[in-house]
């Protein structure tokens, strides 16, 4: 009996940790490395917040801006994060740092959001596990008063006393009234915490047998929700409005592309470091460029397919956009599922099964984003210190600091701080990874081949042009700002050129026979196809994928700029809620 135990310990619990050639940890397969991967872009967010944004903008219309942001914003920007993880062997810090010093603060950058985040994410499965506790009473204790349970039994709020906006300005701010802690919140905080420790405390050998139960089993349980969902009584009615529907006239809306890019950049997962910690525990040699469109495209999948659940949820109960407010995520989670889950046949079982199938989902979110910070302490003391320690004291900081979330202010502070940190600060750490990255990598070559003034004008050009374009957008209108965006930056390319030198070394045979066209690469593109022909030595070796050529002036010219617009949608619902501090 107790050899049994051991293997079962052995297996749990790996005595040693497997080795790559330069000594790091690696993982145990590269099917361990994709489910941890897509554990922290297959989340809960996959079930409840994807279907409430395709609900809101209900057609197949949807999926011309959504699939388009996946080729240009979701798998370009992985792979770099896969690509610079594995190659320079750190986590974000370190591999940003390696890529130039000067590019450390971006690694920082992503530190912050997912220190930030992972200590806010761990209230709302406090939540799924309050729902999780009554499930097992019957009847379901929120049957026929969903959303008074919700407000009253789940979160405990307080109505706050709402601020005034007047003609001269803002009168009064916002008074939040309840500010007690939630005896079951704290509990279940620590339950949640302790968790996510057993996940990750021993390295990507424990978190690689940790992937297989939070991902593997949580898709299992996800079919058989689909399965029952989809066939509830009217279910297709709600279907059709998923995929039988074609609304040509919201294509031309603003609202639909700034929701289907924004919807495909969150569920990704990108700018918060796990990725690039966790292709460092790779092989170094391994397929980067494949894995990262294997994990985008998965998830998406994923999400594609999870949504028919949600869709016969709605069928179900006779709901759609023409007599429903606009759903949000928390109303698809936790007041549109479990009524009708509470209007089911065997409505316990399927309670469980729900809200076991979040509450998992949750946690293969959440100890990615804990193993950033981990990963990045080690990555700079790992010589003295010990990873289980680390964790432990990480763990203990994140649950003392996620005991205000605990609150019956809880609600309203997630509220306040995810719209801050989703809305602004996520965004512009991924638009300084892609912007920046193809400007200061191997600078000083253009320095020497064109010469200082002429790179400092180009880029100057490339990045006023899209601040004061975005500004003149909002404050103007939207063609006065592209107008001046572009404006600004062809000046600047054509003052450049100008002032540049010839570079003496070899540039691409099309620009070659041009003096003025190979100023222009140099200005232009060697930054980011020398990272591109730097990364491909290592990951596109052998019959490994290679990046391709268009793929820097891709994420500069292309996939940068889209984020900096839809990084300034954030600014008008700033200025509507500004009475709320």
């Amino acid at each position: 009996m107790s050899a049994i135990f051991t293997k079962i310990r052995n297996f749990l619990i790996p005595s040693e940790t497997k080795k790559s050639e330069d000594g790091r940890d690696q993982w145990p397969s590269r099917t361990a490395f994709l489910l941890a991967s897509l554990g922290g872009a297959v989340g809960q967010g996959n079930i409840i917040r994807y279907p409430s944004q395709v609900f809101n903008n209900v057609g197949l219309q949807w999926f011309v801006p959504y699939l388009m942001a996946i080729f240009l914003l979701a798998i370009p920007t992985l792979i770099l994060e896969v690509a610079i993880g594995q190659a320079y062997r750190g986590g974000a810090v370190a591999a940003y740092n390696n890529m130039n010093r000067r590019l450390r603060g971006v690694g920082l950058a992503s530190i912050m959001v997912s220190s930030v985040v992972v200590v806010y994410f761990v209230i709302i499965l406090v939540w799924i596990m309050t729902y999780f506790r009554h499930s097992f009473t019957s009847p379901l204790p929120w049957e026929g008063r969903t959303e008074e349970f919700y407000y009253t039994q789940v979160l405990r709020q307080v109505d706050p006393t709402p601020g005034v906006i007047g003609p001269n300005g803002v009168e009064s701010f916002f008074d939040y009234n309840g500010m007690g802690l939630i005896g079951e919140a704290v509990g279940w905080s620590a339950f949640i915490w302790f968790c996510v420790y057993l996940c990750m405390f021993n390295g990507v050998g424990i978190t690689g047998r940790a992937a297989y139960f939070t991902m593997a089993l949580p898709i299992f349980m996800t079919i058989i929700l689909l399965g029952r969902c989809c066939s509830l009584e009217n279910a297709g009615r709600g279907i059709r409005l998923y995929f039988a529907t074609w609304d040509s006239s919201s294509i031309a809306s603003g609202q639909l592309w700034q929701t289907a890019t924004g919807q495909v950049f969150f569920s990704t997962g990108v700018g918060f470091g796990y990725y690039i910690a966790y292709a460092s525990y790779n092989s170094k040699w391994a397929n980067a460029v494949q894995d990262a469109t294997i994990i985008v495209c998965s998830n998406c999948l994923f999400e594609t397919i999870a949504v028919f659940a949600v869709f016969g949820v709605v069928g179900y109960l006779d709901i759609n956009p023409s007599n429903t407010p606009r759903l949000g995520a928390f109303e698809i989670g936790f007041l549109t599922y479990p009524a009708a889950i509470a209007a089911m046949p065997g409505a316990n079982f399927w309670a469980v099964l729900f809200f076991l199938t979040l509450m998992l989902l949750g946690i293969s979110s959440t100890y990615p984003m804990l193993d950033v910070i981990v990963t990045a302490i080690m990555d700079r003391y790992g010589h003295k210190l010990q990873r289980p320690i680390v964790a432990a004291v990480l763990v203990v900081v994140a649950f003392l600091i996620s005991l205000m979330y605990c609150s019956q202010f809880g609600y309203y502070l997630l509220d306040g701080v995810d719209r801050w940190i989703n809305n602004l600060a996520l965004v512009f750490v991924v638009w300084s990874e892609l912007a920046l990255s193809t400007t200061i990598y191997r600078f000083k070559d253009v320095f020497t081949e064109t010469g200082k003034p002429a790179w400092v004008v180009y880029n100057g050009g490339y990045f006023l042009g899209q601040i004061l374009g975005v500004a003149v957008g909002h404050g103007v209108s939207g063609g006065a700002g592209a107008g001046l965006g572009f404006g600004i930056f062809f000046l600047g390319v054509i003052v450049s050129v100008f002032l540049c030198k010839t570079p003496t070394a070899a540039a691409p045979i099309f620009c070659n026979n041009n003096a003025y066209l190979k100023r222009f690469w140099f200005l232009a593109f060697y930054s980011g196809n020398q990272l591109r022909r730097d990364l491909n030595v290592i990951v596109g070796s052998g019959k490994n994928w290679n990046i391709p050529m268009f793929w820097s002036p891709l994420i500069r010219y292309i996939s940068a700029p889209i984020l900096f617009i839809v990084y300034s949608f954030a600014y008008p619902e700033f200025w509507t809620l500004r009475n709320d501090p």
